[in-house]
C-alpha cells in the first residue's frame, strides 16, 4: 500500500508535552464501526462500563530502561561525541542500538559512555561496535555483562523520551514516574507501551469490580517505534524485531476467555503485535517467547484481539497502519479528522481512542 494514505495534518500544539493528571483524567474517543453512532466523546474513566465480567484486558508488562547513552569513539589518538539509543537486547552483554551520528562509528570502534562519576562506581561502560547497519544501528557489545550491565546502564543513561517531546524541553524528574506504566515490572523497553499511561489504581479497581480480568504480556518496546516509515510502499519497509513473552497459563485464560463469549482488550499496539503473534490462524492463542517482527497493514485478519485501546499516533507510522488494519483505513481517518477537530492530545502522554467493533473478529 501507498504509505502516504496514512498521512495527515496535526497542528503541533495538540502534541501533548505532559499526561493527564490523574492518568485516567485523559479523554478517550470510543469507536464503533459500522455503528449507526460511529464515535462517542468520553473519558479514560468511562472505561469500566464499556466491559462487562465476561471480557478481558491484556497489558504489557515491560518497564523502560534509560536507554539513551551519552559517550565518545576512540580511535587511534582522535575521538567524537557520539548518541546511542539502545533498541534490542541480543545477550548478556550485546545490544542493538542506534547511533547519532551513525557516519562516525565503524566495525572495531571503541565506544567509552559516561562522565565518570556514579558510573565509574560500576565498572567502565565500555563498548566495542561490533558491526553497523542500516539507518543508523549499530551492534555493541560491552566489556560489562549481565546485571553488572543493567547497573551501569541505569547510573550512566537517560530515560528516552521520544524526539516529539524530548525536541521541546528536557526529560527531568517527572518523567521518571509519568513515563512507566502502573503495570511496569520487567525491565528492557526502550519507550514506553504507552495505551497503558492511563491507568490508575483507582481505575484497575474499578475494572476489578466490574469483573473484568486482567492479564499480562511483555513486550519489550524498541527505539524502532520512534522511526517513520521511509520507504513509499508498505511492502518495501522492514520492521524492527523486538522481544516479547506470553506464557502458557496467560494463553489459556484468554482462550478461556472468547471461548466463553468475552472480549480480548488488547491494552496497546504492543500488547496487540504479541498476541497476535501468539495466536495461530484458527484464534487459538499459544505460549510465545522470543523476537517478533510482525507488521501488521490493512488487509489483515486479527486473529486474537477484538477490542484495542490506543493513542492517537504519528502520520505515516507503522502504529497508524496497524490500527487501519483493525477498524479500516476509511474509519480511522475520520477518528483522527474527529479528534483534531476536537482538539484531543496526540502521541504518548496524549488522550486515548478505544476501537470496539460491534461484533467479534
Amino acid at each position: 500500500m501507498d504509505v502516504s494514505l496514512f498521512d495527515f495534518e496535526l497542528p503541533e500544539e495538540l502534541i501533548a508535552l505532559r499526561p493527564a493528571s490523574p492518568r485516567d483524567s485523559a479523554r478517550l474517543l470510543v469507536v464503533r464501526p459500522g455503528a449507526e453512532r460511529e464515535l462517542e466523546d468520553l473519558s479514560v474513566r468511562d472505561l469500566p462500563r464499556l466491559f462487562t465480567e465476561r471480557d478481558a484486558m491484556v497489558v504489557n508488562a515491560t518497564r523502560v530502561i534509560p536507554a539513551r547513552l551519552h559517550g565518545r569513539r576512540l580511535r587511534g589518538e582522535t575521538s567524537a561525541k557520539v548518541e546511542i539509543m539502545l533498541h534490542q537486547r541480543l545477550d548478556g552483554a550485546r545490544w542493538k542500538a542506534f547511533a547519532r551520528p551513525a557516519k562516525k562509528l565503524g566495525s572495531g570502534d571503541r565506544i567509552e559512555i559516561g562522565e565518570g562519576g556514579e558510573a565509574c562506581l560500576l565498572g567502565r561502560l565500555d563498548a566495542t561496535v561490533e558491526a553497523r547497519g542500516d539507518e543508523g544501528e549499530v551492534t555493541l557489545r560491552f566489556d560489562l555483562s549481565g546485571p553488572a550491565l543493567d547497573a551501569a546502564i541505569a547510573a550512566a543513561g537517560e530515560l528516552p523520551l521520544p524526539p516529539y517531546i524530548a525536541g521541546k524541553r528536557a526529560t527531568d524528574a517527572r518523567d521518571a514516574d509519568d513515563y512507566q506504566t502502573l503495570f511496569a515490572r520487567e525491565p528492557g523497553a526502550v519507550a514506553a507501551p504507552t495505551a497503558g499511561l492511563h491507568f490508575t489504581p483507582e481505575l484497575m479497581e474499578r475494572l476489578r469490580e466490574r469483573g473484568v480480568a486482567r492479564h499480562e504480556t511483555v513486550l519489550h518496546v524498541g527505539a524502532g517505534t520512534f522511526l517513520p516509515v521511509k520507504a513509499e510502499n508498505t511492502d518495501d519497509h522492514r520492521m524492527h524485531s523486538e522481544t516479547g513473552h506470553l506464557d502458557a497459563g496467560t494463553a489459556a485464560g484468554l482462550n478461556a476467555v472468547r471461548e466463553q463469549g468475552g472480549r480480548v482488550l488488547a491494552i496497546g499496539t504492543t500488547s496487540a503485535r504479541l498476541l497476535e503473534s501468539a495466536a495461530t490462524p484458527d484464534g487459538l492463542i499459544g505460549e510465545f517467547s522470543g523476537e517478533t517482527d510482525i507488521f501488521i497493514t490493512p488487509g489483515y485478519r486479527f486473529r486474537a484481539v477484538d477490542a484495542l485501546l490506543t493513542n492517537f499516533h504519528l502520520p505515516r507510522s507503522t502504529l497508524m497502519m496497524l490500527i487501519s488494519a483493525f477498524a479500516g483505513l476509511d474509519v480511522v481517518k475520520r477518528v483522527y479528522a474527529h479528534a483534531v477537530a476536537e482538539r484531543y492530545r496526540f502521541y504518548s502522554y496524549g488522550d486515548a481512542c478505544l476501537f470496539l467493533p460491534e461484533a467479534k473478529r
